[in-house]
């Protein structure tokens, strides 16, 4: 009998230590956060900003937390594998995979900000 409520117990103090509950609503926000980037590259339609967006949609999506860094890797591997078998390069899809993680691991986007792009970005 006593080990009924101990498991209530553990099961409510590492559920409020977790918060799992919060991964699925992080991982639509982070999704949000990379389409916003996407939508914001598509509408700047500026030279050289493809590595900024992809920093800017990561380190956006990232902050949300584990389950918007989630939805930001798969989002970005993904984006990535099909833009590989296109036959695009392999040095911009390492360079493009280089500023998402360097956007999910918390690192300013703007270090690859293109000269000239409008403050609104």
């Amino acid at each position: 009998m006593k080990l009924l409520p101990a498991g209530l117990v553990l099961t409510l103090i590492v559920g409020a230590q977790a918060q799992w509950y919060h991964f699925p609503g992080e991982a639509v926000q982070g999704a949000r956060d990379m389409w916003r980037a996407y939508d914001d590259m598509k509408d700047a339609n500026w030279k050289h900003s493809d590595k900024y967006f992809h920093a800017r949609g990561n380190y956006d999506a990232a902050r949300r937390g584990p389950g918007g860094r989630w939805a930001a890797t798969v989002i970005s591997n993904g984006r990535e594998m099909v833009q590989g078998s296109s036959g695009r390069g392999h040095e911009d899809s390492a360079a493009d995979q280089e500023a998402n993680r360097w956007g999910r691991n918390g690192g300013d986007p703007n270090r690859y900000r293109p000269n000239g792009l409008p403050r609104k970005y």
